[in-house]
């Protein structure tokens, strides 16, 4: 019998595919394979079909083709070549990355080939039935006018898809298999757009090819109002397009406002939140052309998508489109080059657009459409105050003038936002008599108290332990916590406003599916008027009765080592004060800190992000910074900090001869990190290239020659430095 010989890229950390012998034409390029590697069974893509047999023995047969994955396309796995030649990264690490984790398995995948949708046979019938107070599943009943996706059923309530099959198995709503749309969607009534947000629909639906925007607007400009027009216009032609969002409590929210607007579009989420079989029926339905809207975090950028049309980006300028971990790689810099290669539109909206994209649009690479004014319900730009804090005796660690606008807020039916961007209840437990702290045993970092658990946790490796009854040292019983995270002030405002209890929302307590959407809930229903929250209520959400914000802890991001610092806390302040005055209010905006007459506030109270961001550019012109310059960071850990300097220095030497220069190896900001010391190397080039020939040269001697008790990560374009 004839047979193929394929060439697989596998999950592994080497820079190199894999040859196993098939039946003739059991896979072709594109396809997934089950393969023996070693000891194990892997899951791996076919890169290449060859009838010739490799030049060596001991060929293996492969295990499956389950035919359980469409052909991954050549546009996909081109993005995912560049992606690994950019970073230097393996290619099967790259493809394992792009696809969902049940198509990473080593086993077939078992779910139901074809996506349904569900509908009520009679929604006016079910609506008739169902009781007045039972609110929920009225709105569901209402929603099954038209077809469903499971996805969308399930977040109207937690008890939803029980409902779904009581009435399924009643017959009042059936399953319906999807038809695949063109022509124009029928939409929802829109507002009337401004002259700027007509300009900038008007230039995105003209481009031909290639275009990538810089969609720059003030918070509440109305950016999502010009992603829904443009959209429209690529649906209408019979297009998909993709939307990255850099947060996963973002997607929910976003995408209740794209069903609203698009009823009859079937819309899919992709992004770490979802069930492994939620996310893969998702990620079919978009790669069969189901889904004409997919909506997702970073990894989404990946999904094929045989009919893009566009891509839009929103918050261009957040650190989450980064991958920090495995495969390292910009989301955003991956979606601006799959619309090169797809000769397509990108359209990337911030308030607060990165250094990189700014450059980008001053020299003209990306053509920037200006949103100056407020569009969102009649919302007014909110002022910002600076409160010095030097001088004052803080009551609870907030400045008595914003007690008192708090009350006057409160006290008006108003609601207020406290922001400070560290969780927990205090950031250090201390003994006032012998001066200890609670440092964590595995890092160079402080424990952070979180008193509601009675623990002291390690929000950088996962340590945790109890609270101490004394002082270690000394034997001291009076330990006092120094310093505020969101749980302290919320105390502090539940005393002081006890008829208003505070909402803490942070990562501590939104770990549960759902709990987020929740309390969001509670906070637009008007049930929560005091909030209390990190940078997860900094972006993006639309709180209509936000009168106030007060930001404590401002100044922690001025003085940092990382060059960014400034831009970063630009960003999120201007991003957390635009919650405030969004539904023809007036909002207020108060910054507590030591430094009032520091450069950077007076750009703040400014409100001129350009001026700051043109400062910001020349600056690192002059000290051939990036986007200035090119930078790749390579990142080593061991035991001994000595073996990780040696290792580095040895790579630096590798490096001689060639267009870089390669810096002295240092101990990294925080040398110690789940006990394993750390250091970096940082290589330096006028221009990408050079940078990205010395990672790619690096990785390949890595490969040939691993390090024994050394972990090493290299970091083309590090953003945490």
């Amino acid at each position: 019998m004839p047979s193929d010989y394929l060439s697989v890229a596998l999950d592994v950390p080497l820079p190199r595919c894999f040859d196993y012998r098939a039946p003739a034409g059991a896979a072709g390029v594109g396809e997934r394979v089950i393969v023996p590697f070693g000891r194990q069974t892997l899951s791996g893509v076919v890169l290449a079909v060859s009838e010739t047999a490799p030049d060596f023995t001991g060929l293996k047969d492969i295990a499956a083709a389950p035919g359980d994955l469409p052909a991954l396309p050549a546009d996909v796995l081109a993005l995912c070549r560049f992606c690994a030649d950019f970073y230097a990264a393996p290619l099967g690490m790259v493809l394992a990355a792009a696809l969902p984790a049940a198509l990473r398995q080593p086993k077939p995948w078992s779910g139901d080939g074809a996506t349904l949708l569900w509908q009520a046979t009679d929604a006016d019938a079910l609506l008739a039935r169902l009781s007045p107070r039972a609110r929920k599943q009225r709105q569901l009943a209402d929603l099954l006018r038209t077809p469903q996706t499971r996805e969308a059923v399930r977040e109207v309530a937690g008890d939803a898809l029980r409902w779904l099959a009581d009435w399924q198995a009643a017959g009042e709503v059936i399953a319906v298999a999807p038809e695949r749309r063109t022509g124009v969607p029928r939409q929802a009534a829109s507002p009337q757009l401004n002259a700027a947000q007509a300009a900038a629909v008007d230039a995105v639906n003209a481009a031909e090819g290639f275009a990538a925007f810089l969609l720059y607007g003030v918070t509440g400009s109305g950016k999502t109002e010009v992603y829904l027009r443009t959209i429209a216009e690529r649906l209408g032609r019979g297009e998909q397009v993709l939307v990255l969002v850099p947060e996963i409590n973002l997607t929910p929210q976003l995408e209740a406002r794209f069903r609203q607007r698009f009823p009859d579009e079937a819309i899919v989420s992709l992004h770490s939140g979802l069930a492994d079989g939620e996310r893969t029926r998702s990620w079919l339905q978009a790669v069969r052309g189901e889904a004409r809207i997919v909506l997702g975090t970073r990894l989404a950028v990946f999904t094929p998508l045989p009919a893009l049309g566009l891509i839009v980006v929103d918050e261009e300028h957040d650190g989450s489109y980064r991958q920090q971990e495995g495969v390292r790689y910009s989301a955003r810099d991956l979606a601006v080059w799959r619309a090169h290669d797809r000769k397509l539109p990108v359209l990337l909206g911030s308030a607060t657009p990165s250094i990189e994209t700014w450059k980008n649009a001053t020299e003209g690479r990306y053509r920037r459409l200006n949103l100056p004014l407020r569009a969102v319900g009649g919302a007014v730009a909110p002022t910002i105050e600076v409160l010095p804090t030097g001088r004052t005796a803080l009551q609870d660690g907030i400045h008595p003038l914003a007690l008192e606008r708090l009350r006057a807020t409160l006290a008006r039916g108003g609601q207020a936002l406290v922001f400070i961007n560290r969780r927990g209840y205090s950031p250090v437990l201390a003994c006032n008599e012998c001066g200890w702290v609670s440092g964590c045993k595995r890092c160079d970092a402080r424990l952070v108290l979180h008193l509601g658990d009675r623990r002291l946790r390690c929000h950088h490796c996962g340590f945790e332990c109890a609270i101490p009854a004394e002082c270690p040292d000394c034997g001291n019983i009076d330990l006092k916590p120094l310093g505020q995270g969101t749980q302290r002030v919320e105390d502090a405002l539940a005393s002081r406003f006890p008829d208003t209890p505070p909402l803490r929302i942070d990562r501590d307590n939104t770990r549960r599916k759902g709990s987020l959407e929740a309390m969001l809930a509670q906070v637009h229903d008007g049930e929560v008027r005091l909030l209390v929250g990190t940078q997860m209520l900094a972006k993006g959400h639309d709180f209509a009765n936000l009168q106030l914000v007060v930001v404590l802890n401002a100044d922690a991001g001025l003085f940092s080592v990382d060059f960014r610092a400034e831009e970063r806390l630009f960003a999120q302040l201007l991003q957390v004060a635009g919650r405030a005055g969004r539904a023809g209010q007036p909002g207020q905006v108060l910054i507590q800190t030591r430094y009032p007459e520091h450069p950077f506030y007076a750009a703040l109270l400014a409100g001129d992000y350009a001026a700051f961001a043109d400062e910001q550019l020349a600056a690192r012109r002059e000290l051939l910074l990036p986007p200035c310059a090119s930078w790749l960071m390579i990142r080593a850990e061991a035991k001994r900090i000595e073996t990780s300097l040696a290792f580095l220095s040895a790579l630096r030497g590798a490096l001689s001869g060639m267009a870089v220069q390669a810096m002295t190896p240092i101990a990294a900001s925080m040398s110690r990190k789940a006990g394993w010391e750390r250091a970096q190397l940082l290589v330096t080039a006028p221009t990408r290239g050079p940078v990205v020939a010395a990672a790619a040269h690096l990785a390949t001697l890595l490969a040939a020659r691993p390090p024994k008790g050394v972990r090493w990560v290299i970091d083309v374009d590090p953003q945490d430095v």
